[in-house]
């Protein structure tokens, strides 16, 4: 393998087509499209600073190495890539790759990033922007922490674990998605979704779990959470109490407590749901908007 060391490359297409490089301590300054249709590179402490860098690429390894705010769209359209120990300032990154591995990665402008990927492994990965991972599956995560809004819109097959989620309207349009161990703060969650399975995770939310075909819930905390459930088939389990449900389709919905039931009989059938909670604090056949 061919080894590049401290050089900086200027201009479009500056290693067009490069195959079986190592790189150590290279920068990439004006000029788009650096390494695009590249193969086999094996990159460590080197800067992208300007955009389009890894496009159509295969087997590519990169570590300890940072993109720079304007080397935007980094990735696209590129197979088997492995980023360890970065920070990517750059938004639109990671589009239409298949087998996209992540490890100890701080994406401080996420935004339109992980879009359309197929195959991604996240091991401690930190990001911020809104609509992150849209149209991707196969995804396994363990331990990203995520700022930003309408997260994983339309993915599928999808294993979250020990995360934390600040984002609303997250897991909207989704198939197969479990969560484990995690900290879920945003309104609206998982709604048009089928098989969502929380276990061991705490939510808050406002109108979250709604809309939802085979939603499982299992030793879970909702904390701050209102009108939940609404027409969704629904098997869960809570630990302390829920502020308030809405309309639930069907299923079974177990609580320590419930601080309002709402149950309206010309929405859904209030005998479809098995109720089972010592303490209801207050029962309603019609939610305050229609009142």
């Amino acid at each position: 393998m061919k080894e590049i060391i401290q050089k900086t490359f200027t201009g479009e297409r500056a290693l067009f087509g490069s195959k079986d490089i190592k790189m150590i301590d290279c920068v990439f300054t004006d000029g788009e499209s650096p390494l695009k249709e590249s193969s086999q590179l094996d990159m460590k402490n080197c800067i992208f600073g300007w955009k389009y860098p890894l496009w159509y690429c295969k087997n590519i390894r990169v570590s300890d190495t940072n993109w720079l705010e304007m080397a935007r769209a980094g990735v696209w359209y590129t197979d088997n890539i492995t980023v360890e120990h970065a920070l990517i300032q750059a938004p639109k990154n990671f589009r239409r790759c298949n087998n996209v591995i992540l490890k100890d990665v701080d994406l401080t402008r996420a935004e339109e990033t992980l879009w359309n990927c197929k195959n991604v492994d996240m091991n401690d990965v930190t990001a911020r922007g809104d609509y992150f991972a849209m149209n991707s599956s196969d995804i396994r995560i363990d331990g990203l922490k995520l700022d930003g809004n309408y997260a994983f819109d339309g993915c599928k097959n999808i294993l979250i674990k020990n995360s934390t989620l600040l984002t609303k309207d997250a897991f909207w349009n989704c198939d197969n998605v479990t969560v484990y161990d995690s900290f879920i703060c945003g309104e609206y969650l998982g709604w048009n979704s089928k098989n969502l399975t929380f276990v061991n995770c705490t939510i808050e939310s406002l109108q979250g779990m709604c809309y939802i075909d085979d939603l499982v819930m299992k030793n879970c905390r909702l904390i701050n959470t209102t009108l939940a459930f609404e027409y969704s088939k629904a098997d869960v389990e809570v630990n302390g109490k829920v502020d308030s449900i809405l309309n639930p389709g069907s299923g079974i919905i177990k609580a320590e407590a419930i601080g309002e039931l709402i149950l309206e009989k010309d929405q859904i059938d209030p005998l479809a749901t098995r109720i089972i909670c010592d303490t209801i604090d207050k029962k309603s056949d019609i939610v305050e908007w229609r009142r």
